[in-house]
């Protein structure tokens, strides 16, 4: 009788913010080593399929790196990244588009049908204009050439808002399209960074390898709950945000600029993060605000 009581108090907090975020679109993205796990990403499809029936409209951004390097090397091609972006010629972004394209986005449409979400892949060069990413190496003042990597120019919302308003779920490749008609590999921050920003969603929310924002990377409890866009400079500066957790801090500040509401930064492999950082008091994982 205990255990069902506990549970009742749960679904009795999480009422005023199923309340008060019914109706608004929330932007999800997750990749990294959770992919490589089948109970954690279910449990994250799960945490999408509740929230769009309790009348949230989730959009999805997955990656897919992990399944992509794998197929590589079976095609005894070799992954190499440069400064976290992979090297992309004209036979890895065959490679790119096969795996997110024809196996990881049916795989978790499947899955989020399965659980009772109406849910319809979308690849990402039908909806995102690209143009080729550049970049200088601090070391040499080299300017880097990717190969076949994008940076978001715009995103044709249309599609994603004629699912949302359908009650289905979009799930989103990580690919753009040039001018010139060429496929790219777009990093899947950026993409959903981008959607966010062009739906103008309530929340952004990054499921990754970390629980958050950590003071000290080597220890898991330090986590800051709650961050506002004027103290990042500061943290910066510190030496806190650094890393692979720069350009996700920047990204979301960029993105409250534009106009989303708030963006999370969660632990994907704690069980539904998700669920708990939306619905509940305390939350779990990181919250940077305006």
């Amino acid at each position: 009788m205990q255990q069902m009581i506990e549970k009742a108090a749960v679904l009795v907090e999480a009422l005023p913010y199923i309340q008060k975020f019914r109706g608004d679109t929330v932007v999800v993205k997750f990749g990294g080593s959770i992919m490589e796990s089948e109970i954690g990403y279910r449990n994250i499809l799960k945490d999408v399929a509740f929230m769009e029936c309790v009348g949230l409209r989730p959009v999805l951004v997955h990656g897919g790196g992990k399944s992509v390097s794998k197929k590589m090397r079976e095609a005894h091609i070799q992954p190499n990244f440069v400064h976290g972006l992979r090297v992309t010629d004209s036979e890895s972004i065959k490679v790119v588009e096969s795996v997110l394209n024809g196996e990881v986005n049916p795989h978790l449409v499947d899955i989020l049908s399965n659980y009772g979400g109406k849910a319809r892949g979308i690849h990402g060069e039908d909806i995102i204009k690209v143009k080729k990413h550049t970049g200088i190496d601090p070391e040499t003042g080299m300017e880097l050439d990717w190969g076949f990597v994008g940076k978001v120019i715009s995103v044709d919302v249309e599609p994603i808002i004629a699912f949302l308003n359908a009650d289905i779920i979009p799930v989103i490749t990580p690919l753009g399209r040039g001018e010139d008609g060429q496929l790219y590999n777009v990093n899947a921050d950026d993409v959903a960074n981008a959607v966010a920003q062009a739906l103008q969603a309530r929340k952004l929310v990054f499921l990754s390898d970390v629980p958050g924002l950590l003071k000290d990377p080597e220890d898991k409890t330090s986590l800051i709950t709650s961050l506002e866009t004027g103290e990042v400079e500061d943290l910066i500066k510190r030496g806190i945000i650094s890393g692979g957790m720069l350009p996700k801090i920047q990204g979301a500040v960029d993105a409250l600029k534009a106009g989303v509401n708030k963006v999370h930064l969660i632990d994907s492999a704690l069980p539904h993060s998700l669920l708990l950082e939306l619905f509940t008091d305390q939350g779990v994982g990181t919250e940077i605000v305006r």
